[in-house]
């Protein structure tokens, strides 16, 4: 090795080690997934200089891999574009949990062209690697360059060593969201939370009186669910309280808010959205309730109805803790007269809640 070959590889080995110490910094300061995953990218993009690169991660439910980071042409196109494991290199790679060095895509049977084709790229080296952690596949992290025979061993060697770091990052936000989804979601139902409840009815209120919107509450509770409970069991009552869960999901927007109120008792926050639209919200919610058989995996044929409530701000109130307050007790009055009803708020009501159930 020549003096001159000997000072660039010192040089890119401070440079490596520079890049090793600002991720481990990172690392260590922040659990916000997408800032360190930008300076593992940054400092591929600086060290090894590929044109086009990209971060795929896998969704566990679908088997598949989803571009959260791509850089380079026609990058913007890779937004919606899915991979199956086992499709492509970047496939092959999750699927193996191996990395692989292609000196010449062209040559190579695991290549496919549909990246190509969306990009109008054309691709001849590719260097991939897996990220795991604790032995699982999380996604891979693809170079790309239009040139064959780019990239050499230490660039894997290299590519290997950061892939290390983005699979910790990920790992560590992964854990960090779970432990805050299990402080704002209810166990049984996987609903949100009564505490969460309260948290957004705040943030809620505070959006809708500043911008001058408006929102509604719907408060439903089961009729006789006592009486699941003593005929089948609580276990099958925690079942039918879960299935009453999915129930409202399947039936809400992805910007609703479905808790758990506790017991058999649920709130819905329903962001801009008028008295009359959470009419019809609450009419579909109690027709779907209405239709459905429960505990059908358990062979049973259990049906329930509700009795539901249903507040708006700022027409019934303009407080927040009253527009909460009057969605129950309008609930309640259908508890105390028909049941299996829908009652919106009226000043007038004030219900006596014994004996409601």
């Amino acid at each position: 090795m020549d003096r001159e070959e000997l000072l660039r590889e010192m040089t890119r080995t401070v440079e490596e080690l520079r890049a090793f110490n600002s991720i481990g910094k990172t690392l260590t300061s922040t659990l916000d997934i997408r800032e360190v995953l930008a300076i593992i990218m940054q400092k591929i993009s600086e060290l090894m200089k590929p044109h086009n690169w990209s971060l795929l991660l896998l969704d566990e439910k679908s088997s598949e891999l989803y571009f959260e980071i791509a850089v380079g042409q026609g990058a913007d196109k890779l937004k919606e574009l899915r991979l199956a494991v086992g499709e492509g290199v970047a496939g092959w790679v999750a699927k193996e949990g191996k990395p692989v060095l292609v000196a010449d895509a062209h040559q190579d049977e695991r290549w496919c062209k549909k990246v190509d084709e969306l990009t109008n790229y054309n691709t001849r080296s590719i260097l991939c690697v897996p990220l795991v952690a604790r032995g699982d596949v999380l996604g891979v992290i693809e170079l790309v360059n239009a040139e064959a025979n780019s990239f050499s061993a230490a660039d894997l060697r290299l590519l290997e060593s950061l892939a290390d770091y983005a699979a910790i990052a990920i790992e560590n936000a992964r854990n960090f969201l779970r432990v805050q989804e299990l402080t704002v979601t209810d166990d049984v139902t996987s609903l949100y939370n009564s505490r969460y409840l309260h948290e957004m009815l705040q943030g809620e209120f505070e959006r809708s009186r500043r911008y001058d919107l408006t929102f509604s509450v719907i408060f439903f509770d089961l009729d006789f669910f006592k009486n699941v409970n003593d005929e089948h069991g609580h276990l099958c009552g925690s079942k039918l309280l879960k299935e009453v869960g999915d129930l409202v999901r399947a039936n809400l927007r992805t910007v609703d808010i479905p808790t758990r109120y506790g017991g058999d008792e649920f709130v819905i926050i329903l962001p801009q959205t008028t008295k009359m639209q959470a009419l019809h919200v609450t009419r579909r919610l109690r027709l779907a309730l209405n239709e459905r058989v429960f505990l059908t995996s358990e062979d049973m044929q259990v049906r329930v109805t509700a009795s539901f409530g249903v507040s708006n701000f700022p027409v019934d109130t303009g407080d927040k803790d009253s527009v909460l307050r009057m969605a129950d007790e309008a609930m309640y009055h259908v508890k105390e007269s028909t049941r299996d009803g829908i009652q919106i708020a009226d000043p007038a009501i004030t219900p006596k809640k014994a004996n409601a159930k």
